[in-house]
């Protein structure tokens, strides 16, 4: 195809920084757009893993203290969340999607949890969310190293890797380039970066990442496809 077919398809604007990146080379930013494309889809699948398992080991943890349904205890009469100003945006998402599960006939705790998205499950180590949550979650980190004065490895700090992670997900799924540095230039630093966190929170919550993502886990040699053009 030629770039400029190519480039009225997906449009000048989103074209420019793949522009600004290849020296203005038209056939190498249309590569780059292309290899952007794959590592955003292997990325994604890591996370979409990722996702699940610290939604499931969350939901063991909270089963334990909570209830079988906490989910939707937690926004009804009576619960933590119940029309708390504190977590209205919390309360809010989980309400709707859990009416809407009642309103089709549908409802189950298993439902209710795969209705969540990844904020959710951020938020739940957000101070305020972590404290009425009764402060357990951390037990889900049982290989997670004691804090020190230096590196306090705490709540708030788990709640700041996961945002990291978030944001990646976030970028895939409004289709944002992941293949650049700053300034604009090919840089694989910001998928390693971040892959390299979920590892490590793989590797906290007792978990081997390598072998539950055996064949599945394509990001560096994505990334070595960038750097080499």
């Amino acid at each position: 195809m030629k770039y400029t077919e190519f480039e009225d398809i997906i449009s000048a604007d989103r074209m420019r920084k793949y522009l600004v990146a290849c020296n203005n080379d038209s056939r190498k930013a249309m590569t780059l757009y292309r290899h952007n494309l794959k590592l955003s889809q292997e990325m994604f699948t890591l996370i979409s893993c990722f996702e699940v398992a610290l939604r499931n080991r969350i939901n063991r943890e909270m089963r334990q203290h909570w209830g079988n349904n906490w989910l939707r205890d937690f926004v009804s009469p009576g619960g933590p969340f119940y029309n708390n100003p504190r977590v209205i945006k919390t309360y809010t998402i989980i309400r709707k999607a859990y009416d809407g599960l009642v309103h089709d006939g549908i409802y189950s705790h298993s439902k209710l949890l795969s209705e969540m998205e990844f904020g959710i499950w951020k938020y739940m180590f957000n101070n305020l969310q972590y404290g009425l949550c009764g402060r357990h979650l951390l037990r889900i980190f049982p290989n997670k190293p004691r804090s020190t004065a230096e590196n306090r490895i705490d709540n708030s700090r788990i709640f700041l890797e996961l945002d990291h992670i978030n944001n990646v997900r976030n970028r895939i799924a409004h289709h944002e380039p992941i293949c650049f540095g700053r300034p604009i230039s090919i840089d694989s630093r910001y998928v390693l970066t971040n892959y390299a966190r979920m590892m490590t929170l793989f590797h906290w919550m007792g978990i081997d990442g390598s072998k539950l993502m055996y064949g599945l886990d394509h990001v560096g040699e994505e990334c070595n496809k960038i750097m080499c053009l």
